[in-house]
């Protein structure tokens, strides 16, 4: 007796086992999976690591480059060209002669815009001994100009200006500079201060007889 109740049992709780797994088999499957990427501004053409080529402009070779990561984005609008991690750049004239050298932090090249953004610590130096620093600067190839919006310190073997406008050729020969100071050579201080003692000298020479007719001799009464 207590055999069949035993049996009974066991089989009734293999029955409810079955049946659970039976149920957990019919439950619809959940899948894990991470959300879709759809910023597609984010996904670059290409990223190059230890760059150092050579940029032709106009069927010239223009431009030298070195940085640490270049990352191309045509994704983006407008397309650029990213050097988030520096930016070494060597500009050449038409018979491969050095021009000028250009640093900084930061820089983008706007392919379609033809326009350079450099950001950060820029540097230029040019083959005349200018020196020129700021935190930003534009280069616009299609007006071959440079220019920029902040403070800006231009030394040159003759002079210091600063101010907080510039723009210049694309060799930085002609430049302009606005609300700025400066700091001169004292030969042309000098210079100015000896032209305008001679002026003066040569004013006083020429009205002192004029003063003296003017004014006549006034008799002094005998006391």
């Amino acid at each position: 007796m207590e055999d069949r109740v035993v049996g009974s049992f066991l089989r009734l709780m293999m029955c409810l086992v079955v049946g659970m797994m039976m149920l957990s088999a019919c439950e619809e499957q959940t899948e894990h999976t991470a959300p879709a990427i759809n910023d597609r501004d984010s996904v670059s053409t290409m990223i190059t690591n230890g760059v150092n080529t050579l940029i032709s402009d106009s069927g010239l070779i223009k431009y030298r480059i070195v940085a640490e990561r270049w990352e191309i984005n045509q994704r983006r609008n407008p397309q650029r060209w990213i050097f988030d991690k520096g930016l070494f750049m060597t500009q050449f004239d038409e018979k491969f002669h050095v021009q000028l050298y250009i640093q900084c932090d930061t820089a983008y090249h706007f392919d379609g815009l033809r326009l350079w953004e450099l950001r950060g610590r820029v540097h230029v130096l040019t083959k005349d001994g200018l020196d020129f620093k700021s935190e930003e600067l534009f280069y616009d190839m299609n007006k071959h100009e440079f220019y920029s919006y902040k403070y800006s310190k231009l030394v040159t073997p003759e002079r210091t200006l600063q101010g907080t406008y510039f723009r210049s050729d694309e060799n930085i020969t002609n430049y302009y500079v606005s609300n700025s100071k400066g700091s001169f050579e004292k030969g042309d201080i000098m210079n100015e201060e000896k032209e305008t003692k001679e002026k003066d000298n040569k004013d006083t020479t020429n009205v002192t007889p004029i003063r003296q007719q003017a004014q006549p001799q006034r008799k002094v009464p005998h006391v």
